[in-house]
């Protein structure tokens, strides 16, 4: 049967939309805070991102036929400017969903933009377990780990029968819900959360924190630590060794960091504790073709920062394939649930909260005159199993 003309130019019309539709970039804000006291946190997680990206695409940089285009916006560490450029993205760039922040506290600025404009946030790396806690909302994603991952790894690291602990954290959200989520995660372990001191972030003298972390643990008996939970620059590890804790009978333990920040951890051969990353632990895939092409595109490894930008990238593209479709709504039904692949191997986003359940190192230091920082070498990986993280909204 011979169409009418009209019908014929409908359908063509209709043949054009589609194909113009199919052709539009898929549109990604990476909102992050490029500068200030971060910076070095910043620009890891977008070479991440961007190297997870082609590797999810096998280099197009291309899904469901669609290029992915990524627009950069600098929080500067300012929640206010956060919520702003988030808002920004969403209505004027148009983007199909963004990623970000660094910091905590611009993470938690921004939750509420995406509930807004009901769209999708992925968060990476800001670690506070209220984003994906009593703030989060259903257009939240994390792939970073939160607090009580972080917590629950140290205290697997570090809780003994008879071991007293001091806490030594920053003053806001990253800091206070990781001692919480830490004393939380002590609890039959045998170990006690005696002290808990707070200092502001750009806190560079520390000797008044920790000589009143040496006094409270100075009444205890057996083996007393100072866990620092510290994120960016004024090296408060470096700074309380100066001091000679061991006059004490004190010593000193943290997680795992970026490799500037190991570096001032040479002093602490044998430390214990527990790590998000490190390039030479995971053996898959994913981890291999990192730390060879960041090696031979930088000429050194890749840092924690820098694996958590490249999760987000393979859990979008992850997530765009199982969807078919950029539509918040099919991508959330996607995602909740959804297992993917990641240089650290199998991630999961658990349906309830968003969070992403992964594994967890428990190092131990060695000191190699050979490597400019202290390494964390593998007693055991902590699996998503053992890791019980709870659910908080």
């Amino acid at each position: 049967m011979k169409l009418p003309h009209f019908a014929v130019a409908l359908a063509c019309a209709v043949g054009l939309s589609v194909q113009a539709q199919a052709a539009d970039p898929i549109k990604i804000a990476h909102v992050y805070g490029k500068t200030g006291p971060y910076e070095a946190y910043a620009k890891q997680s977008h070479t991440g991102l961007m190297m997870g990206l082609e590797y999810a695409t096998g280099g197009t940089m291309k899904v469901n036929g669609r290029t992915i285009e990524v627009i950069e916006k600098d929080t500067q560490l300012k929640p206010d400017l956060g919520k702003a450029l988030l808002a920004e993205a969403y209505a004027d760039d148009e983007v199909d969903l963004a990623i970000g922040p660094v910091s905590s506290g611009v993470a938690l600025a921004m939750l509420p933009v995406a509930q807004e404009y009901e769209k999708l946030l992925l968060v990476e790396p800001a670690v506070a377990d209220s984003i994906t806690g009593e703030k989060w909302n259903r257009y939240i994603f994390r792939t970073g780990r939160n607090s009580s991952q972080d917590a629950i790894a140290n205290a697997v690291a570090l809780g003994q029968d008879g071991v007293k602990i001091a806490t030594l954290a920053q003053d806001y959200a990253f800091g206070r819900d990781g001692v919480a989520a830490f004393k939380e995660a002590l609890q039959n372990t045998g170990a006690d959360l005696v002290f808990e001191e707070y200092a502001p972030r750009d806190t560079k003298d520390f000797t008044a924190s920790a000589q009143r972390l040496f006094d409270a643990l100075d009444k205890e008996k057996g083996r007393k630590i100072i866990f620092v939970i510290w994120a960016g620059a004024g090296n408060p590890m470096g700074k309380i060794k100066a001091m000679n804790p061991e006059r004490f009978h004190v010593e000193l333990a943290t997680g795992g960091n970026i490799l500037a920040v190991m570096k001032a951890l040479k002093s602490l051969p044998g430390m214990e504790g527990a790590t998000y990353y490190y390039h030479d632990i995971p053996q898959n895939d994913a981890n291999k073709w990192l730390v060879s092409e960041h090696y031979k595109r930088f000429d050194s490894p890749p840092d924690f920062f820098t694996a958590g930008g490249m999760t987000a990238g393979m859990a979008v593209v992850a997530a765009l394939k199982k969807a078919g479709s950029t539509d918040t709504d099919e991508l959330i039904s996607a995602m909740e649930g959804m297992a993917f692949e990641t240089p650290k191997g199998k991630m999961i986003f658990r349906k309830e909260d968003h969070q992403a359940l992964q594994s967890m190192y428990h190092f131990k230091l060695k000191v190699d005159p050979n490597v400019e920082w202290a390494v964390p070498e593998l007693v055991r990986e902590i699996s998503i199993k053992e890791m019980n993280v709870p659910i908080r909204n």
